[in-house]
C-alpha cells in the first residue's frame, strides 16, 4: 500500500501570498505520485488568509485549520495533532520541496524522522551571509544549551507517524521552537535521525526579525533544557 503523507505548513498574514504559494506546493505534492493532503494552520491573521486559503484550495487536497492567537509553534503542533498520514512532513509556505518529500519516502523503515539539513555538506544555501550566520549561531546554541549532535532543527522535516503520535502531545515549547523541541526529544528518546542535503533558495525576503527572535530564541532554548533535566529526575534518572 502507498504512503500516505500529511504536510503541515502554518500560514500566518498570506493572504497576499496563498494564491501564488499554494498551487505551487500542489503542484511539488502531486508530482511525488503518492496519496497526500496539506493542512494549512493559519493562526492569528489580520489579513482574511483563512479566507483567501479556503477559497484558493477549492478542488485541492487541502484542509484549512484557524488558531485565534498567532503562534508558529501552537499552529505547527494543532496541525501535527491532525495529521492522519504514515508520514508528517513539515514546510513552509514558502519553503517546500517535492524532492524533500522523494527522499523522506525512500528512507528504510528503521528511520524515524528525515531533516533537511540547511548545514549539510551536500547542501546548497543561498540565502543572504546574515541569514545563513544566524543558522550556524543557532546550532551552536543547540549543541552547547541542549547537548543536540543534530546540525539542524528549522526548515523541512519528515517524521513517521508513530515519532508524533508518541512525543508531539510532550512538547510544550510554543513560538520558534516547537519542531526544536520535538527533534530534541525524538533524539534523546533513541529515535533513529536522518539528514539530508537540501537546495535552499529564498523565494521572497525573510519576514521574520533576527533581532527580535535573538532573545527570545535563547531563552526558549534554555527553557527546554530544564524542562527535560526535570523530566529526567522525576522519572528517577531513567
Amino acid at each position: 500500500m502507498s504512503p500516505s503523507i500529511s504536510v503541515v505548513v502554518p500560514v500566518y498574514n498570506e493572504a497576499g501570498f496563498i494564491p501564488e504559494a499554494l498551487p505551487k506546493l500542489v503542484q511539488e505534492m502531486n508530482s511525488v505520485g503518492f496519496p497526500y493532503k496539506v493542512i494549512l494552520v493559519e493562526n492569528g491573521s489580520t489579513d482574511g488568509t483563512a479566507v483567501k486559503a479556503a477559497e484558493v484550495s477549492k478542488g485541492m487536497p487541502v484542509d484549512v485549520l484557524t488558531l485565534p492567537v498567532a503562534d508558529y509553534g501552537a499552529a505547527m503542533r494543532e496541525g501535527f495533532l491532525a495529521a492522519d498520514g504514515d508520514w508528517i512532513i513539515n514546510f513552509d509556505i514558502d519553503y517546500f520541496s517535492g524532492d524533500f518529500v522523494r527522499t523522506v519516502l525512500e528512507q528504510p523503515e528503521s528511520v524515524d524522522l528525515v531533516i533537511g539539513s540547511k548545514r549539510d555538506p551536500g547542501s546548497e544555501d543561498q540565502r543572504p551571509l546574515i541569514r545563513r550566520l544566524a543558522t550556524l549561531v543557532f546550532n551552536f546554541l543547540l549543541s552547547a544549551i541542549l547537548d543536540s549532535g543534530v546540525s539542524d532543527t528549522h526548515g523541512m522535516k519528515g517524521f513517521r507517524r508513530k515519532l508524533v503520535d508518541d512525543l508531539a502531545p510532550q512538547v510544550v515549547s510554543a513560538q520558534d521552537l516547537f519542531d526544536t523541541e520535538l527533534v530534541v526529544r525524538a533524539e534523546r528518546a533513541g529515535y533513529r535521525i536522518v539528514e539530508v542535503p537540501v537546495h535552499v533558495v529564498e523565494i521572497r525576503s525573510a519576514r521574520s526579525s533576527l533581532v527580535k527572535r535573538a532573545p527570545r530564541t535563547v531563552l526558549g532554548l534554555l527553557k527546554i533544557r530544564d524542562l527535560l533535566q526535570n523530566e529526567q529526575v522525576s522519572s528517577g534518572g531513567r
